[in-house]
């Protein structure tokens, strides 16, 4: 394995969450605002900060093998419609 390969998979894994760490972010991330919501006139001078903490949510939920799509319905199932599929 390369050496920028070997850093790489050190740095994912530093990033990777206990279970319970991983349950409170996916609960605040319920929470929070969807990017769509978050404008200027809405949020001010603040809205592309409050873009950025979106994101990097997300990615530390991504990294931890979670799909940010999916979180409400696993945190909230009795408010999820069930899928027709």
């Amino acid at each position: 394995m390369s050496k920028e390969m070997s850093e790489a998979n050190s740095e994912v894994n530093s990033d990777k969450m206990s279970e319970s760490a991983l349950n409170a972010l996916k609960i605040a991330f319920t929470y929070m605002p969807k990017s769509i919501e978050v404008t200027k006139y809405e949020y001010g001078d603040s809205y592309q900060k409050i873009l950025d903490h979106i994101e990097t949510v997300r990615e530390i939920l991504l990294i931890n093998d979670v799909d940010p799509e999916e979180v409400y319905g696993e945190v909230n199932p009795e408010s999820t419609p069930n899928s027709s599929y």
